[in-house]
C-alpha cells in the first residue's frame, strides 16, 4: 500500500470538464430573464463555490429576482447535466486503477447533493462507490464538512487520506479538513492563483497525478 489509503476528488475541473453545460445552463435562466449572456471564461471565473455564488457573479448587480433565477437554474442544471459533461481524458482509467489497488475513493463537491450523486452514477459508478455534495447538513466548501462525510461513510484514516482538486476553494477545504491538497493544473484555476492560495504539489497530467499518489 502507498503513503495514501483513501483519495476524495473534488468534481468540476478535476474528474469532469463540467462548464460548457454550467454556461448553458447559466446563460438559459439569464436569456429568460432578459439579461446579458456570460462567457465561457466568465463562467470558469465564477464558479468553485457552488450554485448560489454562481448566480450571484453572473446576475448584474442587486437583480432584485436573484432567489428566482437561482431556483430555476438549479432545475435546468440538474435536467441538462450531462449534455456536454465528461471526464478528463485518462481520468476513468486512474479512478479504476486506484480501486483496483483497494484504495477507498470518494467525490465531493458544492454542487447541490442530488446533482453529486447523479453525475458519480453516471460516470463512475463501477469505481467510485461515495458522493457528497451540498445538503442542509453538509456545509459547502471551504467548510470542512464534505471531506468530514466522505472520510466517515469510507472508513477512512485521516493520516492516509489526500484530496485532489482545481481550485483554491479546495485548497482551504483540505486546509479546514487538515488534510494534505493535491491541485491539479487542467482544470478551472491557472496555477498562479493555486500558488497564492498556497498550493504545494501540482499535477499537471494524469501521470504526475499517479506519481504524487504513491
Amino acid at each position: 500500500m502507498g503513503r495514501y489509503q483513501a483519495i476524495l476528488f473534488d468534481m468540476d475541473g478535476t474528474l469532469l470538464d463540467t462548464l460548457t453545460d454550467m454556461q448553458d445552463a447559466v446563460n438559459h435562466v439569464l436569456a429568460a430573464h432578459g439579461l446579458p449572456l456570460r462567457t465561457l471564461e466568465e463562467v470558469r471565473r465564477f464558479v468553485g463555490n457552488g450554485a448560489g455564488p454562481l448566480i450571484h457573479r453572473a446576475l448584474p448587480e442587486g437583480y432584485p429576482q436573484e432567489q428566482k433565477v437561482l431556483a430555476e437554474y438549479r432545475a435546468y442544471y440538474q435536467a441538462h447535466n450531462c449534455i456536454r459533461t465528461c471526464p478528463y481524458p485518462g481520468i476513468p482509467e486512474l479512478l479504476e486503477q486506484l480501486r483496483q489497488r483497494g484504495l477507498k475513493l470518494a467525490v465531493v463537491s458544492n454542487k447541490p447533493d442530488e446533482a453529486v450523486r447523479a453525475l458519480r452514477a453516471d460516470f463512475f459508478a463501477d469505481a467510485v462507490p461515495i458522493a457528497v455534495g451540498e445538503t442542509a447538513a453538509i456545509r459547502r466548501k471551504p467548510a470542512p464538512d464534505m471531506l468530514l462525510a466522505a472520510m466517515e461513510k469510507l472508513g477512512a484514516d485521516p493520516d492516509k487520506t489526500v484530496f485532489v482538486g482545481d481550485s483554491e476553494v479546495d485548497i482551504a477545504t483540505a486546509r479546514a479538513a487538515n488534510l494534505p491538497c493535491i491541485s491539479v493544473l487542467w482544470g478551472f484555476r491557472d496555477r498562479d492563483v493555486l500558488e497564492r492560495a498556497g498550493a504545494q504539489q501540482f499535477a499537471a497530467d494524469i501521470a504526475q497525478l499517479q506519481a504524487l499518489l504513491g
